[in-house]
């Protein structure tokens, strides 16, 4: 029955995306205009909160429900804070803190930075620097993750507006925003215990791979597509060995990075996704780099014009690669973990899985 209800809710994706994420929507949004209209749709679809407990403001769903929004979402190249949305609702659901209608983004992102929160009588203020914030502009409200020294990390809610934006885009031309606080209130504040620093940025990393792994997707169908319309030489680009030969690569990359983007959701449906998100993002990154490189060359010049949607796609797997961690990072995080535990133990751990 959950399976049956998760096609429903995808084919209820591919519909909606479909027919309202047009390449003049897009574009408008690469041109700063917020898709109001397709946010208000989506969110009346019960489409944001997918995982977030129905008391909570969300769906009562599971991230299992998450992942097929989110895959859905990198095909079609949604531009909407989606993946941000659905990390920010769950952070707040984990506080025990009721999730505000609108978008929302999270902060900070970066490995290094850090916020800071002081008591003012009864209220709270937040003040610090988070850089590259994802859609932080047009974001309704931002939560922050803090830690508080020996203590439970801090989650608090602040307005949008409360933060000074220095404006930014990422090659996709998505927003990526600096804010700067100075003591701004927070509407709520609450500890987290079972969060930390390191498992919101898996949860971040595995959202990322489940877009990619979209957006994958669409490479594969576009490029395939492509391949059999186009001729040259009097013979469709598909029936020459080479084309073949970059498609069942591509085809390849694709189902892997799929397959590990599953494996990181179940692992974060059972409660701890940091060894699954880390292979996730890895993986993915890695089908991403090889992926859009094999769609552009099968594509050839006219995957490069704005007139043509491929690079809507391949500019978000290429700017998604560097978020909330890169390969590098997660393997070196990954080697750590598996010295730690000794050699005798990596068969045991990966089968275990």
């Amino acid at each position: 029955m959950a399976t049956e209800l998760r096609q429903l809710l995808a084919d209820t994706c591919a519909r909606l995306f479909a027919d309202r994420v047009t390449k003049e929507l897009t574009e408008s949004a690469e041109h700063g205009t917020w898709p109001a209209a397709l946010w208000q749709t989506v969110e009346e679809s019960g489409l944001t909160l997918p995982q977030v407990p129905e008391e909570r403001g969300g769906a009562g769903g599971s991230w299992l429900d998450a992942h097929v929004v989110l895959t859905a979402s990198g095909r079609f190249a949604v531009p909407l804070p989606l993946g941000e949305t659905m990390l920010a609702g769950f952070l707040l659901s984990q506080a025990g803190i009721d999730v505000p209608l609108g978008p929302l983004t999270v902060a900070p992102v970066a490995r290094d930075e850090r916020l800071r929160l002081a008591r003012d009588g009864a209220a709270w203020r937040l003040t610090g620097r988070a850089a590259r914030v994802p859609w932080g502009r047009d974001a309704g409200h931002v939560v922050v993750a803090v830690a508080a020294g020996d203590g439970p990390t801090l989650v608090g809610l602040v307005a949008g507006g409360a933060a000074r934006v220095t404006p930014d885009r990422n090659l996709a031309l998505e927003p990526r925003d600096a804010l700067d606080w100075d003591g701004a209130p927070l509407v709520a504040v609450a500890p987290a215990p079972a969060l930390d620093a390191d498992r919101i940025r898996a949860l971040g990393a595995m959202v990322r791979a489940a877009q990619m792994a979209g957006g994958l997707e669409s490479l594969l169908t576009q490029t395939a597509r492509y391949v059999s319309e186009r001729r040259q030489f009097g013979r469709p680009l598909a029936s020459f060995q080479a084309i073949q030969h970059n498609l069942a690569v591509l085809a390849g990359h694709t189902a892997a990075a799929a397959m590990a983007a599953a494996s990181a959701f179940r692992a974060a449906e059972r409660g701890d996704p940091g060894f699954e998100a880390a292979v996730a993002k890895i993986r993915a990154g890695e089908a991403a780099g090889i992926g859009a490189g094999i769609a552009h060359q099968c594509h050839g010049a006219i995957g490069f014009t704005y007139e043509h949607h491929l690079h809507f796609v391949t500019r978000r797997l290429w700017s998604w690669r560097a978020e909330f961690g890169g390969e590098g990072e997660w393997s070196e995080r990954l080697g750590r973990q598996v010295c730690a535990r000794g050699a005798d133990r990596l068969w045991a751990d990966v089968t275990a899985r």
